[in-house]
């Protein structure tokens, strides 16, 4: 197995277990993340994120890596996440699939990508069957999370 599939897998495996800071270990200083809800995270936002997304995940809700390959420079993986959407209580069953990129055996660049307008679904129900395909639902959604994402960070102090 590359070394890059192993951090790929051992960083979901992290994840699974609850563990940010080993999440954020995985990633270069220089790194980002982008998916469709969290855009162009920076440095020790992709950490902030994570920490904050385990913080006020649902105690029984599961992550699982289903698929990792990658080589020395990119690699992917195709994920789940189930657990019950804090906002609403409503259950989500997220399929998601990341790209990486590495450097220095570190994950540079991460970028996950799932369908928006189910997730909003599941997430938000009839709001979110109705609205979750415009592009107005969806910059709310990354305006409010950017704006959760800092005060998290500014409150644990994350820098």
């Amino acid at each position: 197995m590359h070394a890059n599939e192993q951090l790929i897998r051992n960083f979901y495996k992290a994840f699974s277990e609850r563990k940010a800071d080993k999440m954020g270990e995985a990633y270069h200083e220089e790194s980002s993340f982008s998916d469709p809800a969290f855009q162009n995270l920076k440095g020790r936002e992709c950490y902030g994120m994570w920490a904050m997304l385990l913080e006020g995940m649902d105690p029984n809700g599961t992550i699982e890596c289903t698929s990792a390959s990658a080589d020395d420079n990119k690699g992917s993986a195709d994920w789940e996440a189930v657990y019950k959407f804090s906002k609403t209580g409503r259950t989500v069953h997220n399929k998601i699939h990341a790209e990486f990129k590495f450097k220095d055996g570190k994950i540079l660049e991460h970028k996950d990508s799932f369908p928006f307008w189910k997730w909003s679904r599941m997430a938000f129900g009839l709001p979110g069957l109705f609205l979750g395909w415009t592009p107005m639902f969806r910059k709310k959604v990354q305006t409010e999370v950017s704006k959760t994402l800092a005060m998290y960070m500014k409150r644990r102090k994350i820098k």
